[in-house]
């Protein structure tokens, strides 16, 4: 599929529901007339990233896909737009929870769910008291507008996925997102630990190793505990798209609501990583260490 728009979005969410949600179909509206077929929308838009501490009653949050308002909302978006979207949204699955993306082709039609494979827990991304690890292996859907495989936040920190959507068949490589810059306020919280720099550039790596096209959307704003309402998270936008090269050639500023669109060829993108031959001199069976824990 040659010459597709691509677009990050990123903004601001607050405990009204509906307004994150008219929120984000604005800037899926700008980026459909700005000419992006393939957006991105950030991790867990629907409300505040509820994560940043334990508390067990956010798990009411939580919808089985069929009962999601915010996957009926952007399907219904997708197919009136005609445009593919990753749709994040806080899933429960009988006893148990997920964090995660169903995809709505440019139809509307949702062509099946990835659930978060690689879940954190540090202080503000208590990710461990609602999600299980994902079960749905990795995913590649074909959509309108070509191969499009998606992780989700913590998943950036691991190359191996990134390398398996690509053996997939990924034409490209989306990354909703929740990231910060350290707890503030409470005495003893953590200050500081701005990652912004690191996540920007392994995910970059990404598509410079794997010769793909990444696009990445994280939210701006400070957000609070509702248990502990001084300790804080200011999440650092920065929301990015990189080509296959590696070079960045979009990205957002640290606390704005921006949408960015940039186009690309992926036929010719194609074209270009077999010219590499960097998957013909993979050795998978030297590899085996990474099918442990231990390194043994």
């Amino acid at each position: 599929m040659a010459n597709v728009g691509v677009a990050a979005t990123q903004m601001a969410c607050t405990w009204e529901q509906d307004e994150n949600i008219n929120r984000a179909e604005n800037l899926v509206r700008q980026a459909a007339a700005g000419g992006a077929s393939i957006i991105l929308i950030q991790e867990l838009f629907e409300t505040p990233y509820f994560p940043i501490e334990q508390c067990h009653k956010h798990r009411s949050l939580a919808r089985p896909l069929e009962e999601s308002q915010v996957v009926r909302r952007f399907s219904a978006l997708a197919k009136e737009l005609e445009v593919v979207l990753p749709i994040s949204f806080f899933e429960k699955a009988g006893e148990v929870y997920f964090n995660s993306v169903a995809m709505a082709d440019a139809d509307g039609m949702i062509l099946g769910v990835y659930r978060k494979s690689h879940i954190p827990n540090a202080p503000g991304y208590q990710e461990k008291e609602y999600f299980s690890p994902g079960d749905t292996g990795f995913r590649v859907w074909k959509t309108r507008y070509g191969k499009v495989g998606v992780l989700i936040c913590w998943d950036q920190w691991f190359p191996e996925a990134a390398r398996c959507l690509t053996l997939m068949g990924a034409d490209i490589v989306l990354y909703p997102t929740a990231i910060g810059s350290g707890l503030g306020g409470g005495g003893d919280m953590l200050t500081g630990n701005d990652s912004v720099d690191a996540w920007r550039n392994a995910m970059c790596g990404h598509a410079a190793c794997n010769i793909l096209p990444v696009v990445a959307s994280n939210r701006i704003g400070r957000e609070y505990m509702t248990e502990l309402p001084d300790v804080h998270l200011d999440f650092y936008g920065h929301s990015f798209i990189a080509d296959h090269e590696g070079q960045v050639v979009a990205q957002a500023g640290r606390d704005q609501e921006e949408v960015l669109v940039h186009r690309f060829d992926f036929d010719q993108i194609k074209e270009y990583r077999d010219s590499w031959a960097v998957f013909r001199d993979r050795r998978p069976d030297l590899y085996g260490t990474l099918a442990t824990l231990d390194g043994r």
